[in-house]
């Protein structure tokens, strides 16, 4: 494994095509080349075959004038700007802005520049304004949504997503771990939160742990890739209990149905025990069809409200 990764972080990208840029910042190819053909705003390397290229501090630049550029300046007005003036004018709109597109923007170069610093001051800077969970729901969930993106048209690496995960995975075992030093469990309530057989995206379920914390339930958390007979030996010792399972990737579509039908069989003998799922798999199967005792929810605020 550290091969495989050690492997990957030797070639990650410093160099991004047109259309990565359109990627992470949003603004149109064609729109890029007119800027810079009017306006002079990016000065990309080329090719013997007039194939464009852009180094990152392209990257940082097209992001801080898309940025001003989606708060009222006119492209004109950013195209006369020095080039230290941007970043100045950046930070002075971001002080007033409602939005999050700038704290999503500097977290997208944090991540491309394996800056971490660059990733605790933009994260200690929403924390000032917004709650832990604030943060999650608004910033780092979008924010994970694009890098998903960002890793299917290989606009990123596997390591930069492993980087920015990572940093998020911190945050929230941080927060967790704060709130069981001052939490007292209210209720008899007992949720146990895993993972099926070779799910390894544990964010959302992490969230999860930490909402139910700070509700006062009694939360077990098991993880990573648990397999249903383990999840057996919950029985012996609880006679109440929601499972929460996050289906990113698995099971595969073709297999959701038989986990589910299997879960029911070795599980849900009894009233008192319930499976709660959510995550992107979902969309593979019909809520209405789920066994009795299996509630499919849309988002990880949907399953909070119904707690």
């Amino acid at each position: 494994m550290f091969n495989v990764f050690y492997s990957t972080m030797n070639n990650i990208k410093s160099t991004f095509s047109i259309k990565d840029l359109e990627n992470l910042t949003g603004i149109k190819a064609h729109t890029i080349r007119i800027w810079e053909k009017r306006y002079n705003l990016l000065q990309p390397e080329r090719t013997d075959t007039n194939i464009r290229s852009y180094s990152l501090s392209n990257l940082q630049k097209l992001l801080n004038i898309s940025y001003l550029n989606n708060n009222g300046y006119k492209i004109s007005k950013i195209a006369a700007l020095d080039l230290d003036e941007i970043p100045k004018l950046v930070k002075e709109v971001a002080k007033n802005d409602a939005t999050n597109n700038h704290a999503t923007d500097t977290f997208k170069l944090s991540m491309l520049n394996f800056d971490q610093k660059l990733f605790y001051d933009t994260y200690n800077s929403l924390l000032k304004e917004k709650s832990f969970s604030e943060i999650f729901y608004e910033d780092f969930i979008p924010l994970l949504s694009e890098i998903g993106l960002l890793w299917q048209t290989a606009t990123i690496t596997p390591a930069h997503e492993h980087f920015l995960t990572s940093l998020i995975r911190q945050k929230i075992l941080i927060n967790t771990e704060n709130l069981k030093a001052t939490t007292v469990a209210k209720t008899n309530d007992v949720f146990v939160l895993y993972l099926p057989d070779n799910e390894i995206h544990e964010l959302g379920l992490m969230l999860i742990n930490y909402e139910l914390i700070a509700k006062g339930y009694q939360s077990i958390f098991l993880g990573q890739s648990v397999p249903l007979d383990c999840l057996k030996d919950l029985l012996n010792h609880y006679d109440d209990i929601t499972f929460i399972s996050y289906f990113t990737i698995k099971p595969e579509k073709e297999n959701i149905k038989n986990y589910l039908d299997e879960f029911s069989q070795k599980l849900l003998n009894k009233k008192s025990i319930k499976l709660w799922i959510l995550g992107h798999m979902l969309r593979e199967i019909e809520p209405k069809s789920l066994p009795t005792g299996i509630t499919a929810f849309n988002s990880i605020k949907d399953l909070v409200k119904n707690l």
